[in-house]
């Protein structure tokens, strides 16, 4: 028989007949066993001296005060099984991921799947998560894509995101999988210095669009003037041109992805469907357009492509023309030998788009504005062109200097 129990504040001792001691205490929320006796908790080894008992149970009260207690037997049986590996959580993480309620876009899920399998994976998929570390996420970050700030950003923020859930007890049905969120660099999810847009010039506009093939010249013309989007124009029917009024209804845009192929669909904000007007001097190309190129009926698409289908990127694209020693030259097409010939190889397709609204800005378009035009459901993304456009203080500093009667001579 063991000894008459040592009651506690916290806990009981007692001490067996070996001579080692018990310890033990009443579950912190009250649970019972049927016959309504309150369960109590037991040290799962004995030990040898009281001072040692009464040391667990020490440690046993500050787990319970933290509010991250469970009780001793399932704790044991935690550390006795194989933590679960980044790479077996990842793939449940990415099945399961909701933004603002809703699953992960088509082309979203295969960025991250591309991030997880290049960049994250190869380093920690075998490793526990338990077993994640500050310093092993700055050696990653560190040594894995030095010479890619953009992918070490994208691949940083996505770690961060699949570990945060993985310590949220509210996504582990009370019990987080790791005590804190390794990932803790300073401005890690940040590329550094964003790519400075040139937009293009009217003169250079005028020798890209006269050296794109003839179906393909009013996509120049509308990204430069409408701020359009590709995968906007390549959705375009006939039916969301209004030449009579000078309109262009975007409903709809055209996404690619792995996973999905090539689906048309409404954009992901509402302020993504908007009205926007056409630029006077290019209505007759638009009305030229529709009757040579655009597919027949009011569905048609307005830049088909070559099998009748949306037109693939590739195929508007294309190549740049290349010498080649001892070989025929090779011949260049599309948007790329376009460019070329402008002398803008740096120049990007939806870098039309950018110079669109920061014109618009330049000239005095409101942030409202602004968010009209380029179908932005947040100011942020209309603010970068009017920061774009910032010289046009100067201009509005030397107007108002002008009408309170300064002139330059």
């Amino acid at each position: 028989m063991t000894r008459r129990d040592e009651r506690r504040q916290f806990g009981e001792i007692s001490r067996l007949p070996s001579g080692r001691f018990r310890a033990r205490y009443a579950d912190p929320e009250g649970r019972t066993h049927a016959n309504g006796v309150r369960v109590r908790h037991t040290a799962p080894i004995t030990f040898e001296s009281r001072a040692d008992a009464e040391a667990w149970l020490v440690d046993e009260r500050r787990i319970v005060s933290s509010g991250e207690w469970s009780s001793p037997g399932v704790r044991a049986a935690v550390r006795r099984t194989p933590g679960l590996t980044l790479g077996e959580y990842a793939p449940r993480w990415l099945a399961n991921r909701r933004v603002k309620g809703q699953p992960l876009a088509d082309r979203t899920r295969d960025h991250y799947q591309d991030l997880m399998d290049r960049f994250i994976l190869p380093f920690f998929g075998r490793t526990p998560l338990r077993e994640i570390t500050p310093e092993m996420v700055s050696h990653w970050y560190d040594t894995a894509t030095p010479d890619r700030p953009t992918y070490r950003a994208h691949s940083y923020s996505l770690l961060r995101a699949i570990l945060r859930t993985a310590a949220d007890p509210a996504k582990n049905n009370g019990r987080p999988l790791i005590p804190f969120n390794p990932c803790g660099i300073s401005g890690g999810g940040s590329s550094g210095a964003k790519r400075r847009v040139s937009p293009a010039t009217a003169e250079e506009i005028a020798v890209i669009v006269a050296n794109m093939p003839d179906r393909h010249r009013l996509m120049i013309l509308l990204a430069d003037g409408c701020a359009l989007r590709f995968g906007e124009l390549a959705e375009l029917r006939r039916h969301d041109i209004d030449v009579k009024n000078a309109v262009i209804r975007v409903r709809r845009g055209v996404v690619r992805s792995r996973s999905a192929g090539v689906v048309a669909k409404a954009p992901k904000s509402d302020a993504g469907i908007r009205d926007v007007p056409i630029p006077p001097d290019i209505v007759d190309a638009v009305a030229e357009h529709l009757r040579e190129f655009a597919a027949p009926g009011r569905d048609g698409l307005v830049f088909p492509g070559a099998n009748g289908n949306h037109l693939s990127p590739s195929a508007f694209y294309g190549k740049v023309s290349r010498k080649r020693r001892g070989k025929p030259d090779t011949t260049g097409y599309g948007w790329y030998e376009a460019r070329r010939i402008a002398g803008r190889q740096d120049l990007r397709f939806h870098d039309l788009r950018h110079g669109a609204l920061t014109e618009a800005a330049r000239h005095g378009a409101t942030l409202a504005e602004l968010m009209a035009l380029g179908g932005h459901s947040t100011s942020q993304a209309a603010m970068r062109y009017q920061q774009a456009a910032s010289d046009r203080l100067a201009q509005l500093a030397r107007m108002r200097a002008e009408a309170r009667g300064w002139s330059a001579s």
